[in-house]
């Protein structure tokens, strides 16, 4: 989503990056670069120009002119000032003490409402709540049934007496059936239209009048572009919501309303959906998504999601088994398995710090797990803890029984043995030591970045081999598993000795 815009600062601040002194001009020269940048994101004018000015303020001041390093310091605050426009701090769903907890949600139609509807419901329920959702969105042609198919795939109830007819009556009445049913939690779908009108907000107000709502969330499209300022007045004028849900932020739109809605209303994302899947849909962070805009990356999360599908003694027997070379192919089956239920590939890598910017032009295509998976498994539970087993014939198996190359397989199994060696060199004391201190300090990932040998490893999927890269290889990077060129080094001859 933020592609463009992250590419635009970030040669912003390579220009500032090793100055001395900044002086007003170049701070200015700077600032505008920042501002055409956001314009070109569709962020909102006026927005645009209170970021700014707030930058400038700092920029110019006592705060950078005694700062060791001017350049960072710029980065610093634009950071800080794109965390404070996004919100500053994250805001947790509110259900209160009261059972059961209404949660209302409203916007456009084509925003994500009744999605977003079934992903929260996912997400409760994944923690331990029993959510009902209701279908009050009587307008729309299909949106009771698509309600229900949700409902049935994230295995909650779905109350939707009527296809039909008055919703503030069907919105009444849920309570009731929350309150048969055993339900916690009551998620309100509402109607939208294309645009706002009066009908439409009456109705919204309507609706919550009738259940009085503990939260009220405001599904926008995080690709409506400017447009979004004058949606969200309208809505908080009408229905006054407590927070914002970002919908479709995996597009490639610009983005332009995550950077606005926040600062206009006054009001915090509490949530992003950033998939199409239904558990694609996560607590919003100001400061995390500043940091994925400014091309940091987003370690926390990214070892939020690795702790929903590993639990502590899985992870240590992995890293120790990685750092000691015991790791086998059967070990790495397993592992792609758990890296496909924390989300789509090329998200989980651009959270790594600097990963995003190399990943820029490498198509990673999920699929291409898929066929490494299929070559693993046409192997022998043997083959796959001693790969060393695989002699020709048996590749030539291995091959036919996945409709792979016999190459590929070849590719699969030199990757392999290339990781291992990297790892075992990077094991022992001291990088089992290294490994615990990361393990306790998360913090560290961040401030190594995307340096970490074994980061990348990943990356190389694709190409000829499946897994051309394992163990750090990102195109155009040399070192194991990378597929290039060791630097030339000019090798002193040595003089021979004369005889006596």
């Amino acid at each position: 989503m933020f592609d463009a815009l992250s590419d635009r600062l970030e040669a912003v601040f390579a220009g500032l990056r090793g100055r001395g002194a900044l002086s007003e001009q170049q701070v200015d020269e700077a600032l505008r670069e920042i501002r055409l940048a956001l314009l070109e994101a569709d962020v909102n004018f006026k927005v645009v120009r209170t970021f700014v000015s707030r930058i400038r303020e700092r920029a110019v001041g006592a705060e950078v002119s005694k700062a060791l390093e001017p350049g960072q310091q710029v980065v610093k605050i634009v950071h800080a000032e794109l965390v404070r426009i996004l919100g500053e701090q994250s805001a947790p769903l509110d259900l209160g003490s009261r059972s059961p907890a209404v949660v209302m949600l409203a916007g456009l139609q084509g925003s994500g409402k009744t999605t977003a509807a079934g992903k929260l419901a996912k997400l409760l329920h994944k923690k331990g709540r029993q959510p009902l959702l209701v279908a009050c969105d009587l307008q729309r042609p299909a949106a009771v049934k698509q309600l229900r198919l949700l409902g049935e795939q994230v295995g909650v109830p779905v109350y939707a007496p009527v296809e039909s007819g008055d919703p503030v009556a069907v919105a009444r009445a849920s309570i009731d059936e929350a309150r048969r049913l055993g339900a916690g939690v009551v998620i309100v779908d509402t109607a939208g239209r294309t645009n706002v009108d009066e009908q439409m907000m009456a109705q919204a107000a309507d609706i919550k009048a009738a259940v009085q709502p503990v939260e009220t969330l405001f599904v926008i499209d995080a690709m409506i572009g400017q447009e979004a300022v004058a949606v969200a007045k309208a809505f908080q004028e009408a229905v006054d919501f407590t927070g914002v849900v970002l919908s479709k932020l995996d597009g490639d739109a610009r983005g332009g309303a995550a950077l606005s809605v926040a600062e206009v209303t006054a009001r915090p994302i509490k949530f992003a959906s950033i998939g199409e899947k239904l558990d694609e849909f996560e607590a919003f962070h100001p400061d995390r998504m500043a940091g994925r805009i400014l091309g940091m990356g987003d370690v926390l999360t990214l070892i939020e999601k690795a702790e929903e599908v590993y639990t502590a003694e899985e992870a240590e027997d992995a890293a120790t088994k990685l750092l000691t070379a015991e790791f086998t192919l059967e070990d790495f089956l397993a592992q792609m398995q758990q890296i496909k239920r924390m989300g789509p590939l090329q998200g989980l890598l651009g959270m790594v710090p600097g990963m995003g910017k190399a990943l820029k032009d490498v198509d990673l295509d999920d699929g291409q797990l898929a066929r490494v998976e299929g070559i693993i498994h046409s192997m022998t539970l043997a083959e796959r803890r001693n790969p060393k087993l695989l002699n020709g014939k048996r590749k030539k198996r291995v091959a036919a029984g996945c409709g792979r190359s016999a190459q590929e397989v070849n590719d699969l199994l030199r990757s392999f043995e290339q990781m291992q060696q990297m790892m075992k060199s990077l094991g022992g004391a001291r990088g089992m030591k290294a490994m615990r201190q990361l393990r306790k300090d998360p913090d560290l990932a961040g401030a190594l970045g995307g340096g970490m040998p074994g980061l990348g490893g990943l990356g190389g999927l694709g190409g000829s081999g499946e897994l051309s890269g394992v163990g750090g290889g990102l195109p155009g990077r040399s070192g194991p598993g990378s597929g290039g060129r060791p630097r030339n080094k000019t090798v002193p001859k040595r003089k021979k000795k004369k005889r006596r």
